[in-house]
């Protein structure tokens, strides 16, 4: 179980394969096997696959504090580094989709290219701020409900209708969320990316999911439109999650674009 240490933070990350470093970033309540664990197997044939847990999920341990941006792209960054030769490729998904675009904005040296999964590039919004406050309130007052909310908003339709009911049932007995998840919701709540987007050099490709209620496909569209060049696939039919169950549509995306833009570099 390897970890490092940067800004008072025991930093936990798993590391599995061989070959040029792909780093994974889960998002708010996930973790580093929660969110990527059916993911690993597809690229450890070919890449040293990296997954970091920042403050507030897996083992990663701090001082309990305010969470922001750039401390959990320090925690990232700290973690490839201990992790894997750079450059490398760099996917983040909701959460730490924010957290890889600052990684890639303020640390151009080590990251070859970019891909942003379900992300966004500010909170500012009315929409947006009354999501987070409405997670905030229900993390403060009914854990279940924060559970439906999650899945109501997380999921499509459809894949809340393929879960079933008894699937559905089921995952109300889960442990989620994390303790600290409260944290990374007010961090969610603050994110403003829009100063760095612009200093991204990396190629990037954003993906952003066309029935995404929670984190609307607005989102990638504006982090596509800040970042010079990058390409935006937007997957109609899925939500936030959906990929969760079946990563192999978010498996060949990725391994075309990082054979396509940084393959022939590794």
């Amino acid at each position: 179980m390897p970890f490092t240490s940067v800004r008072n933070t025991d930093v936990h990350y798993e590391v599995d394969g061989q070959g040029p470093g792909l780093v994974l970033v889960h998002g708010t309540g996930g973790d580093a096997e929660k969110v990527f664990g059916n993911v690993v197997e597809h690229f450890t044939p070919i890449r040293t696959v990296v997954r970091p847990n920042f403050s507030g999920s897996g083992q990663t341990a701090d001082d309990g504090g305010e969470l922001s941006v750039d401390l959990i792209a320090d925690q990232v960054t700290a973690a490839t580094r201990a992790a894997v030769d750079g450059p490398v490729d760099l996917l983040g998904f909701s959460l730490g989709a924010v957290a890889a675009a600052a990684v890639a904005a303020t640390h151009p040296d080590l990251v070859r290219s970019l891909i942003l999964v379900g992300g966004w590039a500010h909170s500012t919004g009315p929409r947006d701020q009354y999501y987070f406050q409405t997670w905030a309130k229900l993390l403060e007052t009914d854990r279940e409900l924060l559970k439906r909310f999650s899945a109501l908003t997380g999921f499509s339709a459809a894949a809340l209708d393929r879960f079933g009911h008894e699937g559905l049932a089921h995952s109300l007995a889960d442990a989620w969320p994390p303790p600290s998840i409260g944290r990374q919701i007010e961090l969610g709540a603050k994110v403003d990316l829009r100063a760095l987007l612009p200093k991204i050099t990396s190629p990037t490709l954003v993906i952003g999911f066309a029935e995404d209620n929670m984190i609307p496909i607005e989102g990638s569209r504006q982090l596509s439109a800040a970042i010079p060049g990058s390409r935006l696939v937007e997957v109609e039919g899925e939500g936030h999650m959906d990929w969760f169950a079946d990563p192999s549509g978010l498996v060949k995306l990725t391994r075309e674009f990082i054979d396509g833009a940084a393959g022939p570099r590794a």
